[in-house]
């Protein structure tokens, strides 16, 4: 089964969605399950998975609810307030739903850089493994150090980094993103997303060689069995269309064996977020 590992839905509201600039006007607008199945198909996968956009429970919930009436949708990464005291009243309500796989963060938009190495974050983080559920890393290249120190406290932890932590793709910089991601990926309960590069490239002015570059420092240190594809649908559609972002990917892996390429674009997100 090939898998869509991250994508969002969406109904548009100015006062809840204030990161979208003026440059964003392509996203101001509803971005719902029905518009992104004919992607889908067309572009060979046979689910998604879900992913927050907003931090609060109502979108968690309402995720959860768009799981239960389509099919394709496989699995959602949602919120809850792992610094509340009561995150794990949260979890149980929000794990009745068996679609909940994971839950996020928007870190890379918290004003304090170690906001992960905060205790009571720390002390949320440390329940998720009791309910079997992953953590996505939403990171600017700047907190792959301190992912490290999160991720050497929670072994058994299952991790994946969202968009290959954002590498500046635009002005073709690498270090010292790639020494960063080498010794993240040290870590084997860290997985990796190969997804969110057409944004963090020059919007629509991208060739798919500015791609190559990133893609073998991750194939290299991630290896073929903690990768996966994600396509960032609607945010993708800033640079690129969906069928464009899942070509990158996809002429990328001509180069591996099959085996390879259905771990890539489906088996390993099915192994990591348990989905079925």
């Amino acid at each position: 089964m090939r898998i869509d590992s991250h994508q969002h839905f969406w109904h548009y509201n100015l006062a809840e969605y204030g990161w979208m600039t003026d440059s964003m006007a392509v996203l101001k607008k509803d971005f719902l399950p029905e518009d992104l199945a004919p992607f889908l198909k067309q572009a060979g996968f046979q689910g998604t998975v879900a992913v927050q956009a907003r931090q609060n429970l109502q979108e968690t919930e309402w995720l959860l609810e768009l799981a239960g009436q389509h099919d394709f949708i496989k699995g959602v990464v949602g919120w809850v307030d792992l610094r509340s005291p009561h995150v794990r009243s949260q979890l149980e309500t929000c794990t009745r739903h068996p679609e909940l796989k994971g839950i996020r963060h928007v870190v890379h938009d918290e004003p304090d850089d170690y906001f992960m190495l905060l205790p009571e974050f720390l002390a949320g983080l440390a329940l998720l493994a009791e309910f079997n559920l992953t953590y996505d890393l939403l990171l600017f290249p700047r907190h792959l150090p301190i992912a490290v120190e999160v991720v050497k406290q929670f072994p058994d932890q299952r991790f994946v980094v969202d968009h290959i932590a954002k590498p500046f793709i635009r002005t073709k910089t690498i270090s010292p993103w790639d020494s960063d991601m080498r010794e993240l990926a040290k870590f084997e309960n860290v997985y990796c997303k190969v997804s969110g590069m057409v944004t963090e490239a020059a919007w629509g002015l991208w060739a798919v060689a500015d791609f190559y570059p990133y893609l073998d420092i991750v194939f290299d240190c991630f290896g073929p069995d903690r990768l996966m594809f994600g396509s960032d649908w609607p945010v993708c559609t800033l640079s690129g269309a969906y069928a464009d972002v899942a070509r990158i990917v996809q002429e990328y892996l001509q180069q591996f064996p099959g085996e390879i390429q259905e771990k890539i674009l489906g088996r390993n997100a099915v192994r990591f977020y348990n989905l079925t």
